[in-house]
């Protein structure tokens, strides 16, 4: 007999079930870090976004007003994302669902406030290509804005147009040679009877976002090529001749359910900074000047005080305009400025 306690077989077996737990005091279930997975949520797409609160149109006809789920919160949910949707997906009135899951972009259509600006601003997603609506007068073109536009379109990989309107108060002959040199299409509309049939051929089969500064007419062409869109237009301030701002958010209108074909209204804007365009990527999207300064010497930075740089013998030869070539080095020293801060 050992003098050891030996005790009798499966008497102390001890496992996980014999661990008294203490009650929890507030009487709730203990958390998890498993997330639900939202397969089956129904997909739509973002129409538009005013104070937090998403229009997304499910089932191309049903219109359903979302806020952002506590899984999107740190990230952002713009005007074209297909987003999935949980909670109450009726479309009764006061009905209110959760965004839960951004489905993965195309292309994404950023700005900063300003070219010193780090922090993008998302305005559209999924576009495939940009109008950009310019009025030959009242107000005068910018064709320095143009020069940023065409820049963010490049970066966001989405095929740029001109569209001219009120040219039966003005011979846009002369402003048309700045761009003469690039391999766009060029749409031309009067103030009183917009040439619709050219328009619609460039929109159809496309998810096309319009921009341009306040008062050149984009909102009068949406309602022009979609009469149900019923946007806010408005006139030219007589004293400044600057456009009044009308419309004050994104919005996404279908004009072929069939085509899938999306014309998207972005209010006016003053300035259109490219902080988050880096710098090399700039010139490329300067496509005539790009051509060019290609064979330039390597180390050659393309600016006014660059040595042996083709830009200036171009313009010496007439081959480009010089008013093309100061726009592009304002906008690098810009950006070269605002990386070295």
């Amino acid at each position: 007999m050992s003098w050891l306690y030996e005790p009798e077989p499966g008497q102390h077996d001890i496992d996980e079930s014999d661990i008294r737990f203490r009650p929890n005091p507030k009487g709730n279930k203990p958390r998890t870090k498993t997330r639900p997975t939202y397969k089956d949520a129904p997909i739509g797409m973002v129409i538009q976004v005013d104070k937090g609160r998403y229009t997304v149109i499910v089932d191309e006809s049903r219109e359903i007003t979302a806020t952002l789920g506590k899984e999107l919160r740190k990230e952002g949910v713009a005007v074209g994302d297909l987003v999935a949707l949980a909670g109450d997906t009726s479309d009764t009135v006061g009905a209110l669902s959760r965004i839960v899951r951004v489905e993965p972009r195309t292309s994404l259509l950023r700005r900063s406030a300003d070219d010193s600006d780090q922090v993008e601003r998302v305005m559209v997603a999924n576009a495939t290509q940009m109008l950009i609506v310019v009025a030959i007068a009242n107000p005068e073109p910018r064709t320095r804005l143009i020069d940023r536009y065409l820049a963010a379109a490049f970066d966001a990989g989405l095929r740029p147009a001109l569209c001219i309107t009120k040219v039966d108060l003005a011979d846009p002959t002369e402003f048309l040679a700045n761009f003469s040199g690039l391999s766009i299409p060029v749409i031309l509309n009067k103030q009183e009877s917009p040439s619709l049939n050219e328009l619609n051929d460039f929109l159809a089969n496309e998810i096309t976002v319009v921009v341009g500064h306040s008062g050149v007419g984009k909102s009068t062409l949406v309602n022009a090529v979609s009469p149900g869109a019923l946007r806010s237009t408005g006139g030219v301030n007589a004293v400044t001749g600057r456009g009044r701002h009308t419309s004050s958010s994104v919005r996404a209108i279908n004009l072929n359910r069939e085509t899938n074909s999306w014309i998207i209204d972005t209010p006016g804007v003053r300035s259109f900074g490219l902080g988050h365009i880096k710098l090399e990527n700039l010139l490329k999207s300067f496509e005539d000047l790009w051509a060019i300064a290609v064979d330039c010497p390597r180390d050659c930075s393309h600016l006014a005080d660059s040595p042996d740089c083709l830009l200036d013998e171009a313009i010496a030869n007439g081959t480009i305009p010089e008013a093309r070539v100061d726009s592009l080095r304002r906008l690098m020293s810009s950006l070269a400025n605002s990386s070295n801060e």
